[in-house]
């Protein structure tokens, strides 16, 4: 099957790629690499009448720095991250990240921000984006917002972006040189979505130690302060499933069990950095 007929645009500013889709009465779709909305149009899931390419907006694909603070543009592709032509701070966790999305093909075209704005609850970059606590920056009719990461996913393919608003980029605090991460992911074969994820992020410099249990029917759940998962070795104590409940999985469910694997994984992993990143 093939897409419906749909209007095309490549403007090369955002001002002017939010002109285009406001007039279409929520029928227009900004897109990026198109990997997630290609194939729902080819399935007539999705009949956007309009579709605002966002590649030629040079501002989308820039990466800065400001002091301790990265930002990066929503347009850079998963496989420049994975290929190390910008720096991102994050002392190889979103290099590390990259390399598991999909397959290369894909990483080629796919873009952080497109991959954000889907807000698949499985993909990668949402549960990485949670871990770095992250602010989503935003421009639309009446200017630029910041989102916090706790706004950002309402639901399964639901964030707080309005229709006329565009992902500019994301922006984090770098990972200090003493930082350790750790990234879990459970999946059947490489290329396919997570059963299940967990992310550690233990910066002791900066005061933070940070979980995620990831690949829910929810937002990714936030651990604020993980230590207690970094201490407790023994996988068969409560302190982990505590969690593994709050984040809404039900005991005893094989999405329990392999929550749980992919969590006590990624704990141990930290643990056995002896103070070095992987």
């Amino acid at each position: 099957m093939k897409a419906a007929a749909y209007d095309y645009a490549r403007p090369l500013a955002c001002d002017e790629a939010i002109a285009l889709v406001a007039p279409t009465g929520g029928m227009g779709k900004f897109v990026s690499g198109s990997q997630s909305l290609g194939p729902m149009m080819n399935l007539r899931l999705a009949q956007p009448e309009m579709l605002v390419d966002l590649r030629g907006i040079a501002a989308l694909r820039a990466c800065r720095t400001e002091g301790e603070a990265v930002e990066l543009g929503a347009c850079i592709t998963h496989a420049e991250i994975e290929d190390g032509k910008l720096e991102t701070g994050t002392r190889g966790l979103m290099e590390y990240v990259a390399q598991g999305i999909a397959y290369r093909a894909v990483r080629n075209r796919g873009t952080l921000g497109g991959s954000l704005a889907h807000a698949d609850p499985a993909a990668d970059w949402i549960n990485t984006m949670c871990a770095l606590n992250a602010q989503y920056l935003v421009r639309g009719p009446t200017g630029a917002r910041v989102i916090e990461s706790g706004e950002w996913m309402a639901g399964a393919f639901t964030t707080a972006l309005e229709p006329d608003e565009i992902l500019t980029g994301v922006r984090f605090t770098r990972l200090s040189p003493t930082a350790r991460w750790s990234y879990y992911k459970f999946n059947r074969k490489p290329g396919e979505f997570a059963e299940a994820i967990a992310v550690f992020i233990d910066d002791a410099a900066r005061g933070v130690c940070r979980a995620v249990i990831g690949a829910i029917d929810a937002p990714p759940y936030a651990i604020d302060d993980a230590r207690g998962l970094l201490h407790d070795a023994d996988p068969r104590t409560s302190c982990f499933d505590a969690h593994l409940e709050a984040a809404g999985i039900e005991a005893g469910s094989y999405e329990h069990e392999v929550h749980r694997v992919a969590l006590v994984r990624a704990a141990g992993i930290i643990r056995n950095q002896n103070g070095n990143a992987p």
